[in-house]
């Protein structure tokens, strides 16, 4: 039987995908087969599809973003704001997973 031939990842699929976003709400997210990624502010949801399934070699159904508003906070009497944040919900193929604590 002849080996699969494994293709190079290009590397502007990392810069798509920052890492996994581990909370409370993404981690039940995972039972109805759906995981949350920290992704670049100018990544398109076709970008962020095609770079989870080069990366994981899984089959990604639906993708859906969101930017989280940086919140005003105070140091030392002094106001700074957070960095807004882009995050990507990806739903897979029933029978696909990923283990987030892994890392990319």
């Amino acid at each position: 039987m002849a080996k699969k031939k494994t293709e190079a990842v290009s590397l502007a699929h990392y810069d798509v995908i920052k890492g996994p976003h581990i909370t409370e709400k993404s981690t039940l997210l995972s039972e109805n087969n759906a995981v949350v990624f920290k992704v670049a502010a100018d990544a398109t949801k076709p970008a962020i599809k095609a770079a989870v399934e080069a990366l994981f070699d899984v089959k990604v159904t639906g993708v859906n973003t969101l930017v989280q508003k940086g919140k005003t906070k105070r140091w030392r009497g002094r106001p700074y704001r957070r960095s807004d944040l882009k995050k990507a919900v990806v739903t897979l193929a029933e029978g696909d997973s990923i283990d987030v604590t892994t890392g990319i």
